[in-house]
């Protein structure tokens, strides 16, 4: 590793040696969002020093974007996402690479779109988009990191496909409705996301396997349930039937 580089990140080679510090440098990360939570996520990720970050967003910047997204500025209203956060993650870090893809993921795309990564970080707004993220990432074996917010409250979990519980296990139904936020919402969650990948990546510490955490900003308070695989889930249990057979 360069001197420069050690300099750079020299607080967290600390905790996980240069070591860690190059599996973090070699590492192919999918952000799939670059608004409220893919703002804390992309912007972590970058100046941790992960080699490619991948972001996708269809998007373009609105005023009403500004409280909580804070890669894009008053500057960049009506630029494309994409193109906004490209430019504030190199000025934070010129030494990675940023990918941009502006697309929709959709079941029909979804495998052209996400290109070969060793993570896929679920930074979006919708669920029916969550949907088509975790179908590909347990199709293709890769591990999902999961976080969604609304007002006060985020919820987050790390999905490892045919070890623990797929989204669909978890969330069965869900409502298709605009809903309040305030800023440091996406905030918290957004940067736990970003530590869960970072943990991950570097073979660092507990993940958030098995487990949502739960948070309320309005009592600044954590908690957390423990979750199951669904033994007939239409998305991991098909795979795990298909894999028997294949197997046995």
């Amino acid at each position: 590793m360069k001197k420069t580089e050690t300099e750079k990140y020299i607080r967290q080679i600390m905790l996980f040696g240069e070591e860690g510090q190059e599996k973090l440098k070699r590492a192919t990360v999918f952000v799939a969002g670059t608004g409220g939570l893919g703002s804390p996520i992309s912007t972590y990720l970058a100046i941790a020093g992960v080699g490619k970050i991948i972001i996708a967003d269809f998007d373009c910047v609105e005023k009403s974007n500004l409280n909580r997204q804070f890669l894009h500025h008053e500057r960049d209203l009506g630029r494309e996402k994409v193109i906004s956060a490209e430019e504030k993650l190199l000025s934070m870090n010129p030494d990675i690479k940023v990918e941009t893809i502006k697309e929709k993921i959709t079941d029909e795309n979804a495998d052209l779109i996400v290109p070969s990564c060793d993570l896929i970080i679920d930074a979006l707004d919708n669920f029916d988009t969550r949907h088509v993220l975790n179908r590909l990432a347990v199709k293709r074996k890769i591990p999902l990191i999961h976080g969604a917010v609304a007002g006060y409250r985020g919820q987050a979990t790390t999905v490892i496909p045919g070890k623990t519980p797929c989204l669909c296990c978890i969330f069965h139904s869900f409502k298709k409705e605009v809903f309040p936020v305030l800023g440091t919402t996406p905030g918290v969650i957004g940067s736990i996301q970003a530590n869960e990948a970072i943990k991950y990546l570097t073979g660092q510490g507990q993940l958030l396997e098995n487990r949502l955490l739960l948070w309320d900003g309005s009592s600044c308070s954590f908690s957390e349930i423990s979750i199951n695989r669904a033994e007939n889930c239409p998305v991991c249990g098909i795979i795990d039937k298909m894999q028997t057979k294949i197997n046995g």
